[in-house]
């Protein structure tokens, strides 16, 4: 059973990536959602479990990474129209705050890059647990979800749909499974 006690787990972590998704939702075309995720990733967490406003997080994504099943979709999306992957090869995020939000709810808040433009971003998290795994390693776990317009970042392709609205949303749905190992 997974332990839910933040204050035994203070420290730094290293996410898991084997085990950890970034994720995204978006609408298309007006009338379905495409999901997609980024495969090459890395980041770390420092949690402290006396004061959750101490802890902090850091994440790395390398945009050529980006995944939706569809090869020319990808393909489209690290051109120029979009995340311009040669100019900007990767996006960041660095906290500037994190809170409780009462039980298991944790926010946190910090710098989304992407395109070279930084805005903040807050994410909604909650807290999965912790455990031992049967190689030893102290594991954390936490899900989260953020949204954001995605032209606030220069992200402003488009196509006009012949029955109105556009080929992609502004809006984009951001999710995130996180496991983290703590650090020796």
């Amino acid at each position: 059973m997974a332990n839910t006690d933040l204050t035994a787990l203070t420290g730094d972590y290293t996410i898991d990536t084997a085990h950890s998704t970034i994720g995204f939702t978006v609408r298309h075309a007006m009338v379905t959602n495409v999901k997609g995720k980024f495969l090459d990733f890395s980041g770390s967490l420092h949690l402290d479990g006396g004061d959750p406003s101490a802890s902090s997080a850091s994440i790395d994504v390398k945009m050529e990474s980006i995944d939706t099943g569809s090869a020319d979709r990808d393909a489209h999306l690290k051109s120029a129209d979009f995340f311009k992957i040669e100019e900007f090869p990767t996006m960041t995020f660095r906290s500037t705050k994190a809170e409780s939000l009462g039980g298991e709810d944790y926010r946190i808040t910090g710098d989304l890059t992407i395109l070279g433009t930084t805005k903040p971003l807050s994410i909604d998290l909650e807290f999965n647990g912790a455990a031992k795994d049967p190689f030893g390693n102290e594991r954390v776990g936490f899900e989260g979800k953020a949204e954001i317009l995605r032209s606030e970042w220069g992200l402003t392709w488009n196509a006009a749909l012949e029955t109105g609205g556009v080929l992609v949303s502004d809006k984009i749905k951001l999710n995130f499974d996180i496991s983290a190992i703590k650090n020796a």
